[in-house]
């Protein structure tokens, strides 16, 4: 090996080993900076959640989850990055909250949500499973057998219904008498 080479292999050597002793460094003003965005923005985030109100966290559509990644993105950003400051941060969070409230209203109209939202889906009619229905959501059976045992089914004669929600929670009704489901608790469900 000639003296380039190892002057090469020397200096890859050396940015390895500054690199690696950087993932500890930080100086003082980088964690006052971290300690004072940290708190910007959570007080940021408390008085948007108190002023747009609690739907502003609710798992109840696709949207909403949407917002909930889009809120925890823009703190950490805001957090973490030298290039987004505490001001721009809190705006990219109230621009968030805005659309979501938005949207909400929106929703009261069925054109939007329709547009917005998943349909529920009917995954279970007692204890037949609607196979199509499994795959169009991409469900296995081990999913469905996974939420029976948490919703505390024993047996499938206990199943009046299970439905895949908007929200992809898999709610299961449970069959205590031999009253039919009200027609308006499944009026959006696809069947």
């Amino acid at each position: 090996m000639n003296t380039s080479n190892l002057l090469y292999l020397s200096s890859i050597a050396n940015q390895s080993a500054k690199k690696a002793t950087g993932l500890f460094d930080s100086d003082f003003q980088s964690i006052l900076l971290i300690l004072l965005s940290s708190t910007g923005i959570y007080l940021a985030v408390i008085v948007y959640t108190r002023i747009f109100g609690k739907r502003s966290f609710s798992k109840m559509s696709s949207f909403d989850f949407a917002m909930t990644v889009a809120v925890g993105s823009i703190i950490a950003t805001t957090i973490l990055s030298e290039t987004v400051s505490l001001f721009e941060g809190a705006v990219g969070l109230l621009m968030v909250y805005i659309l979501q409230l938005v949207a909400a209203y929106l929703r009261r109209y069925s054109w939007f949500e329709k547009q917005i939202d998943n349909q529920p889906t009917l995954i279970m009619d007692g204890q037949t499973i609607l196979k199509k229905n499994l795959e169009a959501v991409r469900l296995t059976e081990g999913d469905l057998r996974s939420k029976l045992r948490e919703a505390n089914v024993t047996k499938l004669s206990e199943i009046k219904a299970v439905i895949f929600e908007t929200t992809g929670d898999l709610v299961v009704l449970h069959k205590k008498d031999n009253d039919a489901i009200d027609h308006w608790i499944i009026n959006d469900v696809k069947r």
